[in-house]
């Protein structure tokens, strides 16, 4: 990132998951006198943020940081023989004990 990208993006963490308004950010990212010159410097930065999906825009020009994917829960881990009980009671198992079981004898010869 650059710095502009990095004015920018300092200033949407302050907001959280909270849409700014492109404008807004042009007025309060950076300083009154770069505001004064140009009242629309950061739009293009904005776009170019969007594009790499750092930022989500909506329809009506405002913009916020893509919120981090949340890390599900796989499910519960079950022990091998339990698994082969429940399997044997016909409960369907998902989750992580199929890749998490010991390897087999058999597989390492």
């Amino acid at each position: 990132m650059d710095s502009d990208e990095r004015e920018i993006f300092d200033y949407l963490k302050t907001w959280g998951e909270e849409w700014v308004n492109a404008k807004e950010i042009c007025r309060r990212a950076s300083t009154k006198r770069r505001y004064s010159e140009d009242n629309n410097w950061a739009k293009p930065i904005l776009q170019r943020m969007k594009e790499r999906n750092l930022l989500e825009g909506d329809a009506l020009g405002r913009y916020r940081i893509k919120p981090s994917p949340k890390k599900g829960h796989r499910g519960r881990w079950v022990s091998p023989d339990i698994e082969k009980i429940l399997k044997e009671g016909g409960v369907q198992i998902d989750g992580d004990a199929e890749e998490s079981s010991a390897p087999e004898h058999d597989e390492l010869a």
